[in-house]
């Protein structure tokens, strides 16, 4: 019997490794990356209607300054990524869409892209079109470059403009899949556009850097891809915006395996050994540099899968 009713999770992400490289002929950059799906998601609820498209979004504890705030429906990602699918298709019917935001907007988390992805993946469940994970990337690599890699989900490496995804095999052997970060966000967004435009001194990894932090990833190995996080972006952001250079430096005091800025910015991520580890380091981060601060404790989520009842997340 066909479903009229859907809720589904969209987890952020992280870049454990971020690399930026030489600008194409079109004025583009090609990257590699290994990114981690983490367990602060937004959550999308979908349900059957007729040839009409409805989207209705709403934030749920996270910061929105006028810099980030939302963009109407007909701008949003879930709206384009329904429209995309019913186009690849040629579906006819329609859905009333939800977007509960948990992922603060304009972090570097993938936020957009993370309910892109879910929606191409809900609504092709939803609507029974019956499309592959491989055609949903297809769909999605024209959203957006990250799009492809947040619909596989799990711990990926992309490269290319994004449209090349592998998973990552874990190997976790005899110890618990778990590995636990603190994410930290200011407070406000950071245009990936205007750090895209300033970045013009290319930065670039270390010999065998890419290449060890993805096999300490598949390894389970938190000390060892601590040593290897790398981000192209992150010394032209700290530039912009110290304060995030602080926050960096609070988490390292705080006691984190390894720091890194997500993305383009504005969020932080560090490394814990545990999960009592990163309630401490976000406790200390608290203290440190102030309670206003937007900080989570997440899971990284090694297969993509969330809990069905709602984010895995800890508020401090």
């Amino acid at each position: 019997m066909p479903v009229r009713r859907l809720t589904v999770e969209a987890p952020g992400k992280v870049n454990l490794f971020l690399e930026v490289l030489e600008e194409r002929a079109d004025g583009y950059h090609e990257v590699r990356s290994l990114m981690a799906h983490i367990s602060i998601c937004d959550i999308l609820t979908f349900e059957r209607t007729g040839g009409r498209l409805d989207l209705k979004v709403r934030t749920s504890g996270i910061p929105v300054s006028e810099q980030t705030r939302l963009s109407k429906s007909s701008d949003n990602l879930v709206m384009k990524a329904a429209l995309a699918l019913r186009k690849a298709t040629g579906y006819r019917g329609g859905a009333k869409m939800r977007l509960e935001k948990h992922i603060p907007i304009a972090a570097g988390l993938g936020g957009g892209s993370a309910d892109a992805a879910a929606a191409l993946r809900g609504l092709n469940q939803l609507w029974q079109t019956g499309l592959s994970i491989a055609d949903l990337c297809d769909i999605g690599g024209k959203l957006g470059s990250d799009v492809p890699a947040m619909v596989c989900g799990g711990v990926v490496t992309l490269e290319g403009m994004g449209e090349r995804v592998r998973p990552v095999e874990m190997r976790c052997g005899r110890k618990p899949c778990k590995w636990h970060v603190v994410v930290v966000n200011p407070g406000f967004g950071v245009s990936t556009k205007d750090i895209c435009t300033r970045y013009t001194t290319v930065l670039t990894s270390k010999r065998g850097q890419y290449k060890r932090i993805v096999s300490a990833v598949a390894n389970w190995d938190t000390e060892a891809a601590a040593r290897d996080l790398f981000n192209s972006l992150e010394c032209t952001v700290f530039h912009k915006y110290p304060l995030l250079s602080m926050i960096a430096d609070g988490l390292r005091a705080a006691g984190a395996q390894g720091v890194l800025l997500c993305g383009s910015g504005a969020s932080v991520f560090a490394l814990a050994k545990s999960g009592l580890h990163a309630r401490v380091i976000a406790r200390d981060i608290g203290r440190t540099m102030g309670p206003w601060l937007w900080t989570r404790v997440a899971e990284v989520l090694p297969d993509g899968v969330t809990v069905a009842h709602g984010p895995l997340e800890a508020r401090v």
